[in-house]
């Protein structure tokens, strides 16, 4: 990643931010929570990022070349991925360093809360049948995608890229998409083509789409080991995949300015949110009142056609005078529990801690 620093003496503040920070915040933006109400996020309210510059892209002109290790390379024109079959699917995805900013020391990056995400309908044509038309040959390792979005990086001049084990992307899930919430895509989102993989963070979701590639040998992208968990920098690592289970929760009652402090009337008040993961549906999602010394389980709505989707919750809460702070933490099908409090690592990556929200009831 860009500059990152483990020593909390060389930061301002905790909450401080450096003029990258600011440099960062001003050209992405996150999905202000008032988008869980929506099952389908506006793509205005979607989250974004962007490493780079946005290309200029012309449809018309636009090729995707599919190439390296297969039979028949291929020259995909947008009239030709048009053209083939259209899959639609609802699809949660969310930045890896989505509360990046609530870890001391933080990394120096896109300083994320918990508002990076968003669960869109994405349009395009599957990927797996693709690449049977190309024929991979028997010693392919990786696939690799390569975008038209190119910078520095760490010190390293390079286009954006990211590889996939063939397990990983041989699934009928992954799209090649040119559609989001049914109109093209914006050019800040990957316009005119984009990968789209379920499950995984989005960074794996390589926008501007110019490559894909078999190769025989792992692939050394700059991003893959960019995108590890480490608790020093240039140590050891574990690339991050899938995405870690996480509940969010509707702020309830109304906010002042700018500190975001939440209020409501004493009585009864239904507190909203949704609930995502990369490893299965949502199983269990759970509610404290007090600060996570005890927890109640929220009433989940009916699980999604897809597990790639958000999950609805609710849960009444008798909201008596005084000041709380509410936490909810999400389960998946594979039993992964949402903690409480966030593991550091060097990056700021997947940081699913339990949202707190605090809140005075008058």
């Amino acid at each position: 990643m860009d500059r990152m620093t483990a020593d909390p003496g060389t930061e301002t503040d905790f909450r401080g931010a450096t003029l990258e920070e600011v440099g960062q915040a001003a050209r992405n933006h996150g999905m202000p929570l008032e988008g869980l109400r929506y099952d389908v996020t506006p793509i205005g309210m979607h989250y974004l990022v962007t490493h780079f510059d946005i290309p200029a892209a012309d449809e018309a002109s636009w090729v995707v070349d599919l190439d390296g290790l297969v039979e028949r390379p291929l020259f995909l024109s947008m009239a030709d991925l048009r053209g083939r079959p259209a899959v639609t699917r609802p699809v949660t995805m969310e930045c890896a360093g989505n509360g990046r900013a609530l870890m001391s020391p933080r990394a120096v990056s896109q300083p994320w809360l918990l508002e990076a995400v968003g669960n869109a309908e994405w349009t395009g044509t599957p990927l797996r049948p693709i690449l049977d038309e190309a024929g991979l040959r028997p010693e392919v390792v990786e696939i690799l995608f390569t975008g038209a979005d190119h910078g520095i990086q760490g010190g390293v001049e390079h286009d954006y890229q990211w590889s996939f084990a063939l397990d990983d992307i041989l699934r009928d899930d992954v799209l090649l998409a040119y559609e989001v919430n049914g109109q093209p895509l914006p050019p800040q989102h990957g316009f005119p083509i984009r990968l789209l993989v379920p499950d995984w963070y989005g960074m794996c979701s390589v926008k501007w789409l110019e490559r894909i590639t078999a190769i025989e040998d792992a692939s050394d992208a700059f991003q893959l080991s960019a995108y590890q968990v480490r608790q020093e920098e240039g140590g050891p690592g574990t690339r991050v995949t899938r995405k870690s289970p996480r509940a969010l929760m509707l702020p309830p009652g109304f906010t002042d300015f700018p500190a975001r402090q939440r209020y409501v009337d004493a009585g009864p008040c239904e507190l909203t949110g949704r609930a995502w993961s990369g490893w299965g549906h949502i199983t269990r999602v759970e509610i404290s009142e007090d600060g996570g010394g005890t927890w109640s389980e929220v009433e989940l709505e009916p699980a999604p056609p897809s597990p790639s989707s958000w999950r609805a919750w609710s849960f009444g809460w008798n909201a008596v005078p005084g000041e709380h702070e509410l936490l909810v933490r999400a389960t998946d099908d594979a039993g992964n529990v949402q903690p409480v409090d966030p593991s550091w690592n060097y990056g700021g990556f997947m940081n699913n801690m339990a949202q707190r929200v605090r809140v005075l009831v008058r």
